[in-house]
């Protein structure tokens, strides 16, 4: 241990880096904060390689005992996450489906569960699973530019947003706000996003990280255990839902996902982004 006199932070590399391919994690040992920032460009679509690489980023931070919150962000200018990669769920194996499908409740159980403060600083538009990492956290901050859009859009590629999903959202923004934009694959600019209490607050571009520190330190002030205890409680009922199904929710993914008129419309979806 240091001497009385030696301050602690001095002894420690403020900052320790350990960059993946497609996700950059940054931890201040000093505030005890870490930056995840998704650099898998063009949309930072979360393939199997990226949610492997998500998952096990989180994991070494909730292990590590310096680290007690954590912000997500983007390293791609103008766009959070597109969501789930088209192409791992087409003309691909059924095994295929299975293991990707569970890689994405392997990354929303760790989020929503965690034992960590998450803050979403959303840096631009975030459809589909980049809007669900958004609610998964317990604070979003997003970019006040009414270009960048956020929602549960799958409605609209002729697929349906799990229950997981929904749960989230629902103890996001309540029922029937939910319930219309869920039907309607609603894609929300910004100004609209905070109406609906989809984004806590919007900040202009340049003050989105400073903002997204300051509201860490504010949840960071209180003592770790009571705050990790009223989100379990909080969350408990909706994580344990998956949990208890997640083999179930698998094969129905699977099963949805391998008919014929599915993989049209999104063969259909991904000539349409081609064409874009």
């Amino acid at each position: 241990p240091p001497s009385p006199l030696q301050p602690l932070g001095i002894l420690r590399a403020p900052c320790r880096a350990f960059s993946n391919n497609k996700i950059l994690v940054e931890l201040d040992e000093s505030t005890g904060v870490a930056t995840m920032k998704f650099k898998s460009p063009p949309v930072n679509s979360y393939s199997l390689d990226f949610l492997t690489e998500f998952c096990i980023s989180m994991e070494k931070l909730e292990n590590n005992r310096a680290c007690r919150g954590v912000i997500f962000t983007s390293a791609v200018p103008k766009i959070f996450s597109a969501g789930l990669d088209i192409t791992e769920m087409c003309g691909k194996s059924m095994e295929h489906y299975a293991e990707f499908w569970r890689a994405v409740q392997e990354m929303w159980l760790r989020v929503y569960g965690s034992n960590m403060v998450t803050v979403a600083a959303v840096n631009g538009s975030s459809p589909a699973g980049g809007c669900l990492v958004a609610l998964s956290c317990d604070y979003r901050i997003m970019v006040e530019n009414p270009k960048f859009i956020i929602g549960l859009n799958e409605a609209q590629l002729g697929i349906v947003a799990p229950f997981w999903f929904k749960d989230t959202f629902v103890n996001v923004v309540g029922h029937r706000i939910a319930e219309r934009s869920l039907q309607l694959g609603s894609l929300h600019p910004a100004p609209d996003a905070l109406k609906l209490g989809l984004v806590d607050e919007l900040v202009p571009e340049e003050k989105l990280q400073e903002r997204a520190v300051a509201v860490m330190a504010q949840w960071l002030a209180l003592p770790d255990h009571a705050r990790q205890l009223t989100k379990s409680m909080m969350r408990k009922a909706v994580l344990d839902r998956l949990i208890a199904h997640r083999e179930e929710d698998t094969q129905n993914f699977v099963s949805f996902v391998s008919k014929e008129s599915i993989q049209k419309s999104l063969r259909m979806y991904m000539e349409m982004l081609k064409k874009k």
